[in-house]
């Protein structure tokens, strides 16, 4: 259950992912497209005659700005302050602005504040203003300006320049100095904002994908550990059962004269190497034989015969605890991408049932011994008494029919054998008498 759950979370912490990934992805392409703002400059071209030099001086800066709802044009004109200080804002409706020749374009000058910029636009207009410069005041940076809104102003146009340009054209006007100007456009900007709601939206949808995974993350490395635990303390039991399995198995030494020494004798086959005499065997409960310093190393990590993988935890009768192959899942490998092991004798499942054939000679040759006596046994009926002996011994596992097959030839070939070696000698006994 854990390892499909581990599955899920894993899933859902991808799914989320992407759609963390393709929301954010929208909500950054709609704002930006909603939160643009399309402003243009303007150049402000002043013309003036110099009263010490008399000379006409013109200046020309990109310093202004068109309003939201200003027509973007060219205008010019005659530059234009209220009479009164007080009205210098333009706010009052009736506010007076000097005197000028009929059919003559004129531009009003005012400054910013004490009411709304369609406010002072609209009063100038009444005027028959042709445009109106508005000076920004009390800004934090010299040059600072704004786009302007002013809905419902007409065809007026509207631009707004630095606080020191427009204080500057304010102190000529004020030396009964007569200023022209002229507006043009300037140039072209497109500025982006981040909006406050996008900000929102992409930071709660990356806090949800961060816990989401953190989640699965801990959870996971959570489980690893538990399982490598399981797998760690299943190994330590195994380990310790493997050595007690160890002292209970028989050790010979060697002697000159031992079959062991024949050269048709098999070799060990963990070293590969014949046996001479004062080595050191060590001989399994399947009656394989092997060098004590070959095979102990092999019993303690394998628990199993090299040779027919039988195991000496079963073979022995040694019990197990249940948990020491139930702690870890055998699907838990699976899902980590290993394939599933016998959790007592580490081999496969194919190895654990041909090691479930286990052929004990020494067995069966005291039951034969015991048919010996009777020398007019017939064959038939000692390879009858044989069969019903194999009776009593462990059935043989059904999961393998090319280990049955083996079991059953070898068994035939010892009744066979020993059939022989009664008829043999009860004819001996015969001549004898």
């Amino acid at each position: 259950m854990a390892p499909s759950l581990i599955r899920a979370c894993r899933s859902l912490a991808l799914s989320t992912w992407l759609l963390s990934f393709c929301f954010v992805h929208l909500l950054c392409l709609d704002f930006t497209v909603a939160e643009k703002e399309e402003w243009y400059t303007a150049f402000v071209n002043i013309t003036y005659l110099d009263p010490v030099t008399s000379e006409v001086k013109t200046e020309k800066t990109e310093c202004g700005r068109y309003g939201e709802h200003s027509p973007k044009k060219e205008a010019r004109g005659l530059v234009l302050v209220p009479a009164l200080l007080q009205d210098r804002q333009a706010c009052d409706p009736g506010v007076r602005f000097p005197p000028v020749p009929q059919n003559t374009a004129w531009v009003a000058l005012v400054a910013a504040g004490n009411c709304t910029y369609r406010e002072k636009i609209r009063n100038a207009a009444n005027h028959n203003a042709s445009a109106v410069i508005i000076y920004n005041v009390g800004s934090s940076s010299t040059n600072d300006t704004i786009t302007m809104p002013h809905p419902d102003t007409g065809d007026v146009v509207a631009i707004m320049i630095p606080e020191p340009k427009g204080r500057e054209i304010v102190s000529l006007l004020e030396q009964h100095i007569m200023v022209m100007v002229h507006i043009t456009i300037g140039t072209r900007n497109l500025q982006k904002y981040v909006s406050r709601t996008s900000v929102v939206f992409v930071s709660i949808s990356f806090i949800v994908l961060m816990i989401i995974s953190l989640a699965w993350l801990v959870f996971y490395y959570i489980q690893r550990f538990r399982y490598a635990n399981a797998r760690d303390r299943n190994q330590r039991r195994l380990g310790d059962a493997a050595k007690k399995a160890i002292s209970k198995l028989q050790v010979r030494t060697i002697k000159k004269g031992d079959k062991e020494t024949e050269s048709d004798f098999d070799n060990c086959a963990v070293c590969i190497e014949g046996y001479k005499p004062n080595d050191v065997v060590r001989i399994l409960p399947c009656r394989h034989v092997f060098h004590k310093h070959c095979v102990d190393p092999w019993l303690q990590d394998h628990r199993t015969c090299p040779m027919c993988k039988m195991n000496i935890l079963k073979a022995l009768g040694i019990p197990l605890n249940p948990d020491c192959s139930d702690e870890v899942p055998p699907d838990y490998e699976a899902s980590v991408g290993g394939p599933p092991t016998n959790p007592i004798s580490g081999a496969s499942e194919v190895t654990v049932n041909e090691s479930s054939v286990v052929l004990d000679p020494a067995g069966r040759a005291i039951d034969l011994q015991q048919l010996h006596p009777d020398a007019e046994t017939t064959p038939q009926a000692l390879e009858s008494h044989v069969i019903a002996s194999n009776e009593h011994q462990p059935p043989l596992s059904s999961d393998s029919d090319t280990s049955i097959i083996i079991g059953m030839e070898v068994g035939m070939s010892e009744v066979e054998l020993s059939a022989e070696q009664a008829c043999v000698e009860a004819k001996s006994r015969a001549n004898q008498s």
